[in-house]
């Protein structure tokens, strides 16, 4: 098939690198332009650019599709089909319009539940004990359209945002090559999506990676698991941003934010309920360590505090 892809982040790539190993023709590829990124804030592109690019594939960077010279690429390499994944940008009508088989979108839950942008970091943050990757006939709305292939997994106790998002990208590029032959056969209807069970997954923002001990120690610990990689939880120390990138509940009791121990397996930090015991931690201008080897440069001790989020 003839299948133009849009996408952006690692995500998406894992996608269209299925595609192109199942032998699916791609004209075209859209992703976000070029950003900024990294200390020196140099120009970086895309994780499926990278990957366009190495492919010899055309790579088309508009800002936006709502005008009709950002759109006239698409038009030209006349799709069977378009995938989308992550991609970043609204696709107005006449897009999806475009394909003879219409717009595809491969979002990572289980919908209708976090349909929007945060869905991988949303799910863990809220507890929730599976996932999954739903294969959607995509429309107007947000993440609302009908249902066309749809699978879970489990969420592991242990798991991060990292890992999570391995996980389901690997599910949906396995789902997304499963699908196409059978939507050019005809033989994959829609479903539409239940009218409960509607949750939206918003974007992260950095403020929410500041973490407040008065919460209980299993939310801290959700915290710290979704916001790994981006952007990091965030504690402070006499005015020291510290991220942390690992931790686990422990049972403790104590002013939220007192330190009740410290030692080579952990810093014990009292929470609203129970504790934390951070693992891995890094200091400003620092590198990612474990507990040992933080410590060695980092002086800390049981009684100290960290500060609050109000504070």
């Amino acid at each position: 098939m003839r299948v133009v892809f849009a996408g952006t982040p690692d995500f998406a790539a894992a996608a269209l690198q299925a595609l192109l190993a199942a032998g699916h023709q791609v004209p075209l590829v859209l992703t976000q332009p070029d950003r900024p990124a990294g200390r020196g804030m140099t120009m970086q592109a895309s994780a499926v650019k990278q990957l366009a690019l190495r492919q010899g594939l055309i790579v088309h960077q508009p800002p936006s599709l709502k005008d009709a010279a950002a759109r006239q690429p698409i038009i030209q390499a006349k799709p069977d089909v378009m995938v989308v994944a992550a991609y970043g940008l609204i696709l107005p009508r006449a897009v999806l319009d475009m394909p003879r088989l219409g717009c595809i979108n491969i979002h990572a839950s289980l919908l209708p539940r976090w349909r929007g942008a945060a869905p991988i970091q949303r799910a863990i943050l809220a507890g929730d004990t599976e996932t999954g990757v739903t294969l959607m006939r995509m429309e107007a709305g947000l993440d609302t359209g009908p249902m066309l292939l749809k699978e879970s997994l489990p969420i592991a106790g242990s798991e991060t945002a990292e890992t999570l998002h391995d996980k389901l990208a690997a599910l949906g590029a396995r789902l997304i090559v499963q699908a196409l032959p059978r939507l050019e056969h005809g033989n994959l209807g829609g479903e539409p999506q239940p009218a409960e069970g509607v949750s939206y997954a918003s974007k992260l923002e950095k403020a929410e990676a500041a973490l407040d001990w008065r919460r209980p120690a299993a939310e801290l610990d959700r915290a710290v698991r979704a916001f790994n990689p981006f952007p990091g939880a965030v504690a402070r120390i006499d005015g020291q941003a510290i991220k942390i990138w690992r931790g686990e509940p422990v049972s403790g009791k104590g002013e939220p934010g007192i330190v009740l121990a410290v030692g080579n397996d952990g810093i014990v930090v009292a929470c609203g309920e129970g504790a934390l015991r951070l693992t891995e931690l890094q200091k400003s201008g620092g590198r990612r360590l474990p507990v040992a080897d933080f410590l060695r440069g980092f002086s800390l001790g049981p009684g100290q505090r960290l500060e609050l989020q109000a504070d």
